[in-house]
């Protein structure tokens, strides 16, 4: 059986796609922290080993499968969840900018 690469099952039109459609329903924790990985994902200083962290997260997160489906009230729980343990992992690796970057996206979609 072939294994296959994570980074194969991750599409960056598939990750702005749920964030267009779901956004408000995910609300701006799911979405924030999943911005602050795919920035640090975007970044070349990033190491490979915390990248691979971020592409399992991302691929959850844009996943149709999920131990909660989203539609459901609180389906988002376990994206943050997943969410949030690949940030805790790589947390050294979320610069400053990533987290600002994150803010000006959640800034012009939730208007807060």
């Amino acid at each position: 059986m072939k294994k296959r690469n994570r980074t194969t099952q991750y599409s960056e039109r598939v990750f702005w796609e749920k964030i267009s459609i779901y956004a408000k329903s995910a609300g701006v924790n799911v979405i924030e922290t999943a911005l602050k990985l795919y920035y640090a994902l975007q970044d070349e200083d990033t190491p490979k080993w915390a990248k691979t962290v971020i592409y399992s997260a991302l691929i959850y997160f844009i996943s149709p499968v999920d131990t909660l489906p989203d539609l459901l009230p609180g389906g988002y729980v376990d994206d943050l969840g997943v969410l949030l343990s690949a940030v805790a992992t790589i947390s050294t690796h979320i610069k400053e900018e990533h987290s600002d970057k994150a803010g000006v996206k959640i800034e012009q979609w939730f208007k807060r």
